[in-house]
């Protein structure tokens, strides 16, 4: 898949991410486990593709923050926490306030382990 993602523009990158988001919430909701990770991978490889641009181009994720999936959101927030701190921790507080189902916990976890030191973004 990275020699696709190499070939793709930083726009059709942003939005393989986003499908991915929201094709691993559906799964979530039935509870495919398998089906979960593999979107995870999916999208961790998209994010890496991102991150190794010139400038690192993880910042057009910023622009699903306030996307009506809230895991777009979460993962959005979650793939930019190194280059916007303040801003991608601010919609992990708002999702883990605000929303409701798995989505809630992962973006509690991430605060958590945020705030213990436990995870460091890069």
């Amino acid at each position: 898949m990275s020699v696709a993602l190499k070939k793709m523009s930083t726009a059709e990158l942003a939005k393989v991410f986003v499908g991915f988001a929201i094709q691993q919430y559906d799964h979530i909701l039935i509870s495919e486990v398998k089906q979960t990770n593999r979107y995870y991978h999916k999208m961790k490889a998209v994010e890496l593709e991102l991150k190794s641009r010139p400038g690192d181009q993880r910042r057009v994720l910023m622009a699903f923050y306030d996307h009506p999936n809230p895991n777009v959101r979460v993962k959005a927030a979650k793939a930019t926490l190194a280059i916007a701190p303040a801003a991608a921790r601010q919609v992990l507080e708002t999702v883990a306030a605000t929303c409701y189902g798995p989505e809630i916990l992962e973006a509690g976890m991430s605060l958590t382990n945020l705030d213990e030191g436990i995870y460091k973004p890069s």
